[in-house]
């Protein structure tokens, strides 16, 4: 059997979703990609997830999916190969399954399964769903995105009796008490809990049994992300909550009118010092000049320009 205890330490940390930088043409950039990513392993991210919502997974190609993949891989090897990749996978269910064939190939130790985007998801039917990418590779640590607040601790109990290599939970429901019960449900030590909706729900989550957390803004400013790490592990919540503060605007807008402008925030701050282009694909949009001006303003504050 497996051991999965290596990736499941690398779960309880900051895991970083990479923004995908387009250039001129609107094509990958896979030098900018690269350069980004070397960046979050110099400050010392250590569990990186290429295909996220962050990268803009759903308007990826399958090509451009997979190159991302095979980027992150190369990279984490020049670094040194300490890193831990978590491929995002998702869509049909046997697409998902082979996407975390390819990851398995790239070298990837585990993937998260995006939340099923079908209008008709049962609770037994998510199940199954899971099952098929956890299946296709026994190998791998596999971790559910769970968005659906219809989807209780009882169905994570039982896929991870079935499957025992689903090993952690990205919970992203916006209900603390919710994510405690079904925490506790599906059981509390059987999975690694990643608080799903970044730093602004860390301290919460933290607090309700979560021991790590996704996040966008790390692609900007990784040491005030792993400043709230740090905090956080230490369980001194007033310091967090004083990073959660420095923070607050940001990830406000980002979260602003259901998530509208979630990757449009992080790019127009890494195209503010210089780091890639602002240009997002549809339905993602570029900020309007005066959320531009607010988004350069915070970034100067954060002492990153």
């Amino acid at each position: 059997m497996t051991d999965f205890s290596r990736r499941r330490a690398a779960l309880a940390d900051v895991v970083a979703i990479p923004v995908t930088p387009f250039d001129e043409r609107g094509r990958l950039d896979a030098d900018a990609y690269r350069a980004l990513l070397r960046r979050l392993l110099d400050a010392g991210i250590r569990t990186v997830t290429p295909n996220g919502n962050t990268s803009e997974f759903y308007s990826l190609t399958p090509q451009e999916r997979r190159l991302e993949v095979e980027l992150t891989a190369a990279e984490v090897a020049d670094a040194g190969g300490e890193a831990e990749i978590v491929v995002g996978v998702g869509h049909d269910p046997a697409g998902a399954a082979d996407a975390a064939r390819q990851a398995r190939d790239a070298g990837a130790g585990m993937v998260m399964v995006h939340q099923p985007v079908n209008p008709y998801v049962s609770q037994a039917g998510w199940i199954d769903y899971h099952r098929a990418v956890a299946e296709a590779v026994p190998d791998l640590g596999v971790v559910p995105y769970l968005r659906n607040p219809l989807i209780d601790g009882e169905a994570l109990a039982r896929l991870g009796e079935e499957c025992p290599n689903v090993i952690g939970v990205k919970y992203a429901v916006p209900d603390a008490a919710r994510f405690a019960a079904v925490a506790r449900d599906a059981g509390a030590d059987r999975f690694v809990w990643v608080a799903g909706l970044a730093e602004l729900y860390a301290p919460a989550y933290f607090a309700c049994g979560a021991t790590g957390f996704t996040s966008g803004l790390v692609n900007v400013a990784p040491q005030v992300s792993l400043e709230m790490l740090r905090a956080l592990r230490a369980g001194d919540y007033a310091a967090a909550m004083g990073v959660w503060e420095r923070i607050r605007v940001f990830e406000d807008l980002r979260a602003e009118r259901q998530s509208a402008n979630n990757v449009s925030v992080v790019k127009e701050a890494l195209a503010h010092l210089g780091l890639c282009r602002r240009d997002v694909r549809p339905p993602s949009r570029e900020l309007p000049g005066e959320l531009r001006e607010k988004v350069a303003a915070i970034v100067k504050e954060w002492g990153q320009s």
